[in-house]
Parts: structure tokens; sequence; C-alpha cells
């Protein structure tokens, strides 16, 4: 009887031993993975001054599944005071430099600008003859400037230098911004 047990105990050895190899096979383990590489950053902001002149609303994006690297940003901007109206809507690629959520941001893109009645613009910049009437150009921008922008999500903040400019005219601009990161 003891040799027809250990034929039992060494068949079930033999038979349960892949399966319990296949089984520990299956285990799950665990692996940390860098939050800035899996998800692309995206923002919401305001911005006062910067490509978007006096005011904007934004959205920007990254371009890959990560927090830095290349991206671009797109937004709106309206005024509207005694019959005028300013209108823009600036567009920009940027690339973020950083890590840990503090960025060094550089763009370059352009903003286009409308004017209803511009009877009252004075700037060596934006340009317009004083016929009534809506006028519109279109203004090259640059920018560098600082980003904190959470890995998480969350309050994100920018301050930047932002160059505008023409066929015949630089001007020395800046902005800052406060808004929204998500992923």
């Amino acid at each position: 009887m003891n040799r027809n047990l250990s034929l039992k105990v060494t068949l079930f050895l033999i038979i349960c031993f892949p399966l319990w190899n296949s089984l520990k096979a299956q285990t799950v383990k665990s692996v940390k993975i860098d939050s800035s590489r899996v998800a692309r950053a995206q923002n919401v902001f305001v911005e006062f001054g910067g490509p978007g002149l006096y005011f904007s609303a934004n959205y920007d994006t990254r371009f890959s599944k990560q927090q830095a690297g290349l991206g671009g940003r797109i937004g709106i901007g309206f005024i509207a005071d005694n019959g005028s109206s300013f209108t823009s809507i600036p567009a920009q690629l940027n690339y973020l430099l950083g890590k840990k959520s503090k960025y060094f941001e550089i763009g370059i893109g352009a903003t286009f600008v409308y004017f209803k009645d511009a009877a009252n613009v004075s700037s060596d910049i934006i340009y317009f003859n004083t016929t009534p009437g809506g006028h519109s150009t279109v203004l090259g921008t640059m920018t560098f400037g600082y980003r904190y922008q959470p890995v998480e999500g969350g309050f994100s903040f920018r301050a930047s230098f932002n160059p505008l400019f023409n066929s015949s005219n630089f001007e020395p601009y800046a902005g800052i911004s406060f808004g929204y990161s998500f992923k």
C-alpha cells in the first residue's frame, strides 16, 4: 500500500508541477511607472499680455504622452468698449524643457488681430489707419518663460517674455497666466 501511495503522490506532483509553474508565471509584478511619461500634459489658462496681447483664454497640449517636449497652444481674446472691439487669436508651437512640474518654455507662432473701429490704436507694432470699419493684421510671436505645471494636474502658472514682430517692427512684450493642468 505504501508503494501505491508513493506512486499516487509522485503522479500528482508530476501533473501539478507544470500547472504550478504556469500559475506562478501569471503573478502580477508591481512596476513603478513615471507618470510624466504616461499622460499627455494639457492646460487651460487665462493670460494677461503675452501672445494674445491684452487678454486671452487658451488651451495648450503636448503632442506626445509626456509632460515636457513639443506641443502647441491656441486661444482667443476679445475686448469691447465704446463701440470699438478687439479680437485676437494666438497660436504657437512650443517646447518645454525641465522636469517635476517646473519648465522653461520656448515658442514661436502668430497672432491674428482684428480691430473694429480702430481709431485709437497707437502702437508701432499694430498700426491701422483711422478710417472707419474693421482692420486686421497678423503678428509674429515668440515666448521665453517659466511654467509651473503639476505632473498630477492642478493649478498652473506661467510668466513669460513675449516679443512681437511684423515685417517692419519688433516690440518687447510680456505675459502672465493662471490656469489648470490636467491629464
